[in-house]
């Protein structure tokens, strides 16, 4: 039997999480401003990164002691500006209280570019000082609370969320680049939902949870995250902005359907703060271009 919540509302707020109380956090915040997500979402850098800070202070309380805060980010470029969001985020779940872990790279195939290919001007102009790298890759930024108590665990809870030893070795998981094919836009029912791979919080679920424990998503998108930790016999807690994403995440993650026990329970709920972020977007897009053919 596994327990999954759903709320529909600002996630630097999680009142509904006492402290201490969950056991991982696996997450992608939106990226700042990315024309194929959130165009404008934010009004400038320091309001995204305000953002992250309060954020990561009520991931680090809601924490428990010695657990891990996985966030999957990359740096941005926006109208020609390279924002350093890698570094402006570690700093500030440095500043939360985290400690920074590790690092892994999460590499996409190579025939994957989502934007544009950058790499294209050198072949226009093959000179020096025209190179910019095509980006096919995201990092998954791995921070710890504290330390962990391994007596805590039982050998029975050991032995129930064992590693597959075979899997560990034959994907590479051991290694700080994993080779993982992303979620197509083409893929994607929802337009400006920017999922990661199932097979992401797979591995992260697995290697750093056991059976039973709460697994968190402050970000949760399309639902990849609680759809993964109902797989993995882990409970889940997931927030989320945008209450039009709410037929979404039913459908992907089955909520309505139970084909791994009928003991799994779904609970949906919506706050006040809640928003309506993809008509809201659409209509700042049609703004925009309705101004440029003006």
């Amino acid at each position: 039997m596994t327990q999954h919540k759903i709320i529909f509302g600002d996630c630097r707020n999680m009142k509904e999480l006492s402290d201490g109380s969950v056991h991982l956090m696996v997450t992608s915040p939106p990226y700042y401003n990315a024309p194929f997500d959130f165009p404008g979402l934010f009004r400038n850098y320091e309001d995204f990164l305000q953002l992250i800070s309060d954020a990561a202070k009520e991931i680090y309380r809601v924490l428990a002691t010695g657990r891990i805060a996985a966030v999957v980010t990359d740096d941005m470029l926006i109208d020609g500006v390279k924002y350093p969001i890698l570094a402006d985020v570690v700093t500030r779940f440095l500043k939360a209280g985290f400690k920074y872990r590790d690092k892994i790279i999460w590499r996409k195939p190579e025939g994957y570019i989502r934007i544009s290919r950058r790499s294209g001007v050198v072949v226009q102009k093959p000179y020096p000082m025209y190179f910019y790298p095509d980006n096919i890759k995201e990092e998954i930024l791995l921070f710890q609370k504290g330390r962990f108590d391994y007596q805590s665990i039982t050998e029975e809870v050991k032995e129930n969320s064992k590693i597959e030893i075979g899997e560990f070795l034959g994907d590479k998981w051991y290694l700080s680049v994993w080779d993982m094919t992303n979620v197509l836009p083409s893929q994607s029912k929802d337009t400006f939902a920017a999922a990661f791979p199932d097979a992401l919080a797979r591995r992260l679920i697995k290697l750093f949870s056991f059976k039973g424990e709460t697994v968190l998503d402050p970000f949760l998108g399309s639902g990849t995250t609680t759809k993964i930790a109902r797989m993995l016999a882990r409970n889940s807690v997931g927030y989320e902005l945008d209450v039009e994403l709410l037929d979404v995440i039913k459908e992907r993650t089955k909520a309505d359907q139970f084909p791994l026990g009928e003991q799994d329970t779904f609970e949906f709920v919506i706050r006040d703060d809640a928003q309506r972020l993809r008509t809201d977007t659409r209509e700042r897009i049609r703004q925009k271009i309705a101004q440029r053919h003006r």
